[in-house]
């Protein structure tokens, strides 16, 4: 029997297949499941047009088997079949799609769902394989045909025996390597798994004959293996059912059996739209974060299918990195795959869908908010952070899409609330959204910079996370009110002219207390916002207090420093002990400024420099 040669460029596209085009040798199985699928599909479209022609679903079906001590994985389908001449063309053209034929000749008619594309999957089995036989007979033909090849030396068509139509592939798998352990593809675990992973939603029934174990009859604690037809994909996609059909409990099942997360998650989004591009989608919200969410370990993406059948386990494009939280999968056969079908080609399918996925997160989250505040919370606890980031990132590009979705600790209400929660209760003459910030809520309610803008009536938003005071340095206003820190430069109050004819008036004395500092700080002033605290400290300029601690705790921070003014109550008894050291004992002013000046630093929570001579000067100062 003559062997036949490959063209010369089919040759080389063969060779570049096998050896570059598929990322994961574990993609074969994929592709020939869905070619298997692709042929039932074209028998189903034979019943449609010829009324003498009975399609029986429940006698089409694609099976796997697996024979270790020959080495050989067999996949049989009783699809369409092919005839020689279709074996020539379809098998030994490289990149000839019989099933993009199939398509383009009747797009548009119902029941015809193809995915094969270019022809090239059936290929992907020498990655695998040393040698690939198809047997095949066509529908309606008396003759089946055999299609032998070693790879790129060519292959051999004859004429075979088969008794029942359709197509039967068998590959003689490699010998394991140093780096390939090709007997993975003869395990029923592993098999199992690649149907599951790939090939779960194939409608039809993808069977395997497993062996399994029981309690033999007659006896007590003997047990005796045997062998069962099992089908080991689930069929029909829940994102494919119709919602009314589906209870919450069928939702967080799917959750925990695609493994997207270890317990319930907190909200289920389906959707689903036709139309120039087509689409069906199922979202998830989860109820925690993954323990590496927030490391550069973290993978984010959505599950990408085309027609059923898997393409991408975290398709990375279909969700904005700060909704890298969502859990779930998009399915839409208006997807433009790549030769291998492993990467999905950048288009406006792909953008238009991914523009979906973000409003609709978006939407669900703000009617959560909205109608659920206690379970929004839940959700903001655990993800919060990464809607802050997103304000952040890329010049606070993203911050109309994500403003109305954050949330802050109130001073007024003792819990997280929306800003637009915060600005509904704003008093008519207040002009700002104040903020402070801090290690945690209990420091910062201590915070001497509170008293004057609390004792106004006016809430406080509590910023306790480092990426807090960045986000709203982005953000800058909301709903046109601008954000003000109480350790910033306050709006002018009535108390103003007091305060700086007492600055005026000690210039002498804030000056040499500044010159003791020496360059620690940027002022020394009386301060209009402090009642019941002798001393505090307040930055100046876009760099807060909080500001460089964060930006100092990074790996390659530039030891940043904020423009720090001391504030002095000239109000305090304390006051009073100054200006009479001011006279009589400048040593004394020396200890007391360093004193008020690492009381202020301990105050927010940053180091004192030499904890010694602060030790020191307390006891001396007691003498």
């Amino acid at each position: 029997m003559a062997k036949k040669q490959f063209k010369a460029e089919s040759k080389r596209l063969l060779d570049l297949m096998i050896n570059s085009i598929y990322t994961h040798k574990e993609i074969f199985l994929r592709e020939l499941i869905s070619n298997a699928s692709d042929a039932i599909d074209k028998s189903y479209y034979q019943s449609l047009v010829n009324e003498n022609i009975e399609f029986n679903k429940d006698d089409f079906f694609i099976r796997i088997e697996a024979d270790k001590e020959n080495r050989t994985l067999t996949i049989t389908d009783r699809g369409i079949g092919m005839t020689k001449e279709e074996l020539e063309n379809n098998i030994g053209t490289i990149a000839k799609s019989g099933s993009l034929e199939f398509r383009n000749e009747n797009e548009a008619k119902e029941g015809v769902d193809i995915i094969g594309q270019f022809g090239v999957g059936f290929y992907s089995a020498f990655m695998v394989s040393d040698m690939v036989t198809v047997i095949s007979k066509a529908f309606g033909s008396d003759q089946a045909y055999k299609w032998k090849s070693k790879g790129s030396d060519g292959y051999t068509i004859e004429p075979c025996e088969k008794e029942a139509e359709g197509t039967e592939i068998i590959l003689k798998i490699k010998e394991n390597t140093e780096d390939d352990k090709y007997d993975e593809f003869l395990e029923e675990y592993q098999l199992k798994s690649l149907v599951k992973k790939y090939s779960d939603f194939i409608k039809y029934p993808i069977k395997m004959l497993l062996k399994k174990s029981r309690l033999k009859e007659g006896t007590e604690d003997e047990y005796e293996d045997y062998y069962e037809d099992e089908v080991l994909n689930s069929m029909v996609p829940i994102w494919r059912k119709n919602k009314n059909e589906l209870k919450p409990e069928d939702y967080d099942a799917f959750y925990l059996d695609k493994h997207f997360g270890y317990e319930k998650p907190l909200k289920a989004i389906h959707t689903s739209a036709d139309g120039i591009t087509s689409y069906n989608m199922i979202l998830y919200i989860p109820a925690k974060a993954p323990y590496d969410f927030y490391t550069k370990e973290f993978e984010k993406g959505l599950e990408l299918y085309s027609n059923g059948v898997m393409i991408m386990k975290k398709c990375s494009d279909l969700l904005p990195d700060y909704f890298s939280f969502v859990q779930g999968l998009v399915d839409s056969p208006d997807f433009s795959l790549n030769i291998s079908r492993e990467l999905l080609q950048h288009d406006r399918q792909l953008k238009f869908i991914a523009k979906k996925v973000k409003d609709k997160v978006k939407s669900e989250l703000l009617l959560m908010l909205k109608n659920d505040p206690e379970k929004y919370e839940e959700f903001y606890k655990n993800f919060g952070k990464q809607l802050k980031f997103g304000v952040y990132s890329n010049w606070g590009a993203n911050k109309e899409v994500l403003q109305d979705l954050l949330m802050f600790y109130s001073s007024a209400e003792k819990k997280l609330v929306s800003l637009e929660s915060y600005v509904s209760r704003m008093k008519e003459e207040q002009k700002y959204i104040y903020y402070a910030s801090g290690e945690s809520i209990e420091r910062i309610e201590k915070l001497p910079q509170t008293e004057m803008v609390a004792d106004k009536g006016y809430e406080i938003l509590y910023f306790t996370d480092e990426v807090d005071e960045f986000a709203i340095k982005v953000l800058m206003q909301y709903q046109e009110k601008e954000f003000k820190s109480v350790s910033g430069n306050l709006e002018p109050e009535a108390n103003d002219k007091e305060s700086d004819d007492k600055t005026e008036e000690n210039k002498e004395l804030f000056d040499f207390m500044k010159e003791i500092l020496d360059g620690k700080i940027k002022e020394v002033k009386a301060s209009k916002r402090l009642k019941s605290h002798p001393v505090c400290l307040t930055s100046e300029g876009e760099l807060s207090i909080e500001m460089e601690k964060v930006l100092n705790m990074m790996p390659d921070n530039q030891n940043v420093k904020a423009d720090k003014i001391l504030e002095i109550n000239t109000n305090h008894e304390m006051f009073g002990a100054i200006n009479k050291a001011f006279a009589e004992d400048k040593e004394k002013v020396r200890m007391f400024t360093n004193l008020l000046y690492n009381q202020a630093l301990l105050i927010e929570g940053l180091p004192v420099e030499d904890p010694v001579q602060f030790a020191n000067d307390m006891c001396r100062l007691m003498k």
